[in-house]
């Protein structure tokens, strides 16, 4: 599944329709986030997270996605599932956010 570009208007529509989600939250000036893109692409593709729905949020832009999850730095990275969220982390190491998307199953 491919990554899904957000806004606070489509926020909670996407937590709804979705059991498990994966949120990256970024800013257009952080370069660790632009860094971290591709990798976050590549895992929206693999068969190890299928049925995961990988979002990308601008935390600049969407207040209310943010407060969802309490975005504390950036990249941010958060877990739903049914729409209520299970565990976040603030980091740019692809094994942090591998091990906090396996939290979902």
């Amino acid at each position: 599944m491919a990554v899904q570009q957000v806004t606070d208007t489509e926020f909670a529509a996407q937590l709804a329709e979705n059991e498990k989600v994966v949120v990256k939250y970024y800013a257009d000036w952080c370069g660790n986030c632009r860094l971290f893109s591709p990798k976050f692409k590549r895992m929206s593709e693999s068969e190890d997270f299928k049925g995961i729905a990988f979002l990308d949020v601008n935390a600049e832009t969407n207040p209310e996605a943010r407060k969802a999850a309490n975005v504390t730095n950036l990249p941010f990275f958060a877990v739903f599932r049914n729409g209520e969220l299970v565990d976040t982390v603030a980091a740019s190491k692809e094994e942090a956010v591998t091990a906090l998307i396996h939290k979902l199953n």
